[in-house]
């Protein structure tokens, strides 16, 4: 599985807010790894509507983990992002393959699929977050 630059960004900016004391904004965290703003603000949108982080308006705003590190999990997020996690599209459902009947690779492939997420729901953001001088090295 590859992921995209999407839940590549969604998982710095949950890292990113995982050290932060308080709010940061969206600019922080565009500034801190080089990337758009614009793509941030996306990312974060999405985040907002999983429920990961909070955003606030105005004067004092900004974003901020809307749960503890260690309650995020890393599956969940990849998933949310993603979306279909299959590694093909027969996996899921039989997609009319003309093997389908005595093909053995469907089950190789869904067994490496609940590995894969078994591991991922495993681990959580707090397994990975940086420290804050580390990210203060960045650059």
């Amino acid at each position: 599985m590859k992921l995209t630059t999407q839940t590549d960004y969604a998982l710095r900016t949950l890292m990113f807010l995982a050290t932060q004391t308080r709010r940061a904004k969206v600019a922080d965290v565009a500034s801190l790894f080089g990337i758009s703003v614009n793509h941030v603000a996306k990312v974060v949108n999405l985040l907002v509507r999983g429920g990961y982080i909070r955003s606030t308006r105005g004067i004092g705003g900004g974003i901020e983990l809307a749960q503890s590190p260690d309650e995020i999990r890393l599956g969940d997020v990849i998933e949310q992002m993603e979306g279909d996690l299959h590694l093909l599209a027969c996996v899921q459902a039989d997609d009319g393959c003309v093997i389908h009947s005595f093909c053995k690779l469907k089950g190789v492939l869904a067994q490496a699929e609940r590995v894969q997420r078994e591991y991922l729901d495993s681990v959580t953001l707090a397994d990975v977050v940086p420290t804050r001088r580390q990210l203060g090295q960045v650059k």
